[in-house]
């Protein structure tokens, strides 16, 4: 998708010459369920650009492209809800277990007008992410209704409301890299496949570099406990101490203990980790505390090379996040 949460941006260089595009969104799957989850989306562009996927491909995209050729280029404004139903063979040849129905809504958007609704309520949408809020986008499947979009604390009941569907996108995570070493250097490539927002943090002004980290969003040079205390905490940011370096890693962890931080994770060995526990218990941190710290990080794939134990960090991380026992 131009933008990894499938929000519409007219400024994007892969919509910037669109006249008109079909957003097709799965909102609903019954049966075998979907190789893809719902809120996947795809763009059919009016030049036959497709970008993105509503399933891993196979008959279902093949459907929705064609319904989306024609709907774009029929003119004027449109919705359609397309039913797909499939038999146990056709769902097999896209990953699903079983036959079922998918349901995709497909849209007419203008990208360049600044009046169109979907337009409009993905730009609200992107305003609530840039301040760092979740957002959902109200998209009414029956009617005519236009789509609105509100922050997620302030949606209310939509029992009265024609059938609608809830787009929920939030703030990518952010991974917080302490130690700019080989390690993180890979963590920022695949943590850009995961669209995850990358902060470099080091001591070291000769490691700390745009050319050692072409894939970072933001690299930042001084003492990592004061820059990690100036990044918000929440549970939408994960702290990785790649640094092996105690002087390092124990201020850091003094400051994300006792916050809300979704993941907190240390390199090293199983002694090295146990080292740090006790002195930090020293320091009077409770065991529930501790516990928080993932370390030695990362799910053990059995690999040593550094772009191995990158990807079983990112792999612990989405663990995590999606409520998974490492």
């Amino acid at each position: 998708m131009p933008n990894p949460l499938g929000l519409i941006d007219p400024e994007d260089p892969a919509l910037r010459d669109e006249p008109a595009v079909a957003l097709a969104t799965l909102v609903g799957a019954t049966g075998g369920g979907s190789s893809k989850k719902i809120g996947a989306k795809m763009i059919v562009g009016r030049s036959g650009r497709i970008i993105g996927g509503v399933t891993i491909g196979g008959c279902v995209d093949a459907q929705v492209v064609e319904a989306a050729d024609a709907l774009v280029t029929g003119g004027g404004e449109g919705q359609r809800l397309l039913s797909i139903s499939l038999d146990d063979d056709e769902a097999w040849e896209i990953g699903l277990t079983c036959g079922g129905t998918l349901d995709v809504l497909l849209t007419r958007v203008v990208p360049s007008s600044e009046s169109d609704p979907t337009v409009v309520a993905h730009r609200r949408a992107q305003a609530l992410l840039d301040a760092g809020v979740a957002a959902v986008i109200v998209t009414p499947l029956d009617s005519s209704v236009e789509p609105r979009t509100v922050p997620a604390s302030e949606l209310g009941d939509t029992d009265g409301e024609p059938r609608v569907f809830l787009d929920r996108v939030a703030p990518p995570l952010t991974l917080v890299i302490v130690g700019a070493g080989q390690i993180a250097m890979t963590l920022t490539r695949l943590a850009r496949e995961l669209d995850m927002h990358t902060i470099i943090i080091d001591g070291r002004e000769r490691y700390a570099t745009n050319a050692r980290f072409p894939d970072a969003d933001e690299i930042r040079v001084g003492m990592p406990s004061e820059i990690v205390a100036e990044i918000a905490p929440t549970k939408n940011v994960a702290v990785v101490l790649v640094a092996h370096d105690y002087k390092y890693e124990l201020p850091v962890l003094r400051q994300v203990l006792r916050s809300p931080v979704g993941y907190i994770g240390l390199l090293g060995s199983r002694k090295r980790g146990a080292a740090v526990r006790d002195m930090l218990t020293g320091e009077g941190f409770a065991a529930d505390e501790l516990a928080r710290v993932h370390t030695p990080i990362g799910i053990d794939l059995g690999g040593k090379r550094p772009e191995e134990v990158a990807l079983s960090i990112l792999a612990e991380i989405v663990a995590v996040r999606n409520g998974k026992k490492p």
